[in-house]
């Protein structure tokens, strides 16, 4: 099975998360291969824009597969991966065509991460979007990441939603700005989805371009150095601990070391 589809539809190329079986929960190859597809996109007029989804009806993304993280021994390990996430985030962020993030059900981890650097996000209202690390995983945001988000959202309510791991609903996404619509179902994002990437298609690609750019660049002065912080999760017993117990199953015991 392919994991990452594409398909290029009346101007407008569709890229599905394909993993049902897993809640479409993100191998490296398909953050790479997001990656070359938003750096690769044809900017002579023939696709206008760029609409992400997941399939199986139940997940955006749910975040990247943990079974890869089994494989991370060193500080290097993790200062590589959150590099390796950074890579794909800031190519969907400077991707030269309007990307749409059409939300059903599951937006968490890694998959939120790329639906909020999307430049627009419509969603169901079967939405669960977050970051529970606190709670699975006991890893970290990079700083970068941190910055879009609170840039999107307010930093107290990233702070607040990591702290508790709690997930956001559709209404409470909606009232922060965090999606600009909610539709009833998931066919009904999708039509939406068709109907905005051919609106937002239609305008003044070089003004959509330039706007993209220098936003960017206005968040990107947020960005600090957080290397020691990445190891200092990533190595920790509590990461392990965290990867061991979701993987299996069971409530993670937190030691703080």
């Amino acid at each position: 099975m392919t994991e990452l589809v594409t398909e290029t539809r009346n101007g407008t190329l569709w890229v599905s998360f394909n993993r049902p079986e897993a809640r479409n929960a993100l191998t490296f190859g398909m953050y790479e291969g997001l990656a070359e597809l938003c750096q690769s996109v044809p900017t002579d007029g023939s696709v206008r824009a760029v609409v992400i989804k997941g399939n199986g009806g139940k997940a955006f993304a749910a975040g990247t597969d943990m079974t890869q993280f089994r494989a991370f021994e060193t500080a290097e390990d993790a200062r590589r991966y959150e590099g390796r996430i950074e890579a794909v985030l800031t190519a969907v962020e400077t991707c030269p065509l309007p990307t749409i993030a059409a939300i059903h059900g599951a937006c968490t981890g890694g998959g939120a991460s790329i639906a909020a650097v999307c430049d627009l996000r419509i969603t169901s209202g079967s939405l669960k979007f977050g970051f529970p690390i606190a709670r699975t995983l006991g890893n970290c945001l990079a700083a970068a990441n941190l910055a879009r988000l609170s840039a999107l959202m307010g930093a107290g309510r990233v702070r607040e939603m990591i702290f508790t791991a709690r997930l956001m609903g559709a209404e409470e996404a909606l009232s922060v700005g965090l999606v600009s619509e909610v539709l009833e179902d998931e066919a009904a994002v999708l039509a939406r989805a068709e109907e905005l990437a051919a609106q937002v298609g239609g305008m003044a690609p070089l003004t959509l371009r330039a706007t993209k750019e220098a936003m960017r660049r206005l968040q990107a002065v947020q960005s600090a150095e957080d290397g020691d912080l990445i190891e200092m999760c990533y190595m920790s017993a509590d990461f392990r601990e965290g990867m061991e117990a979701f993987l299996g199953k069971r409530k993670p015991s937190w030691s703080g070391t």
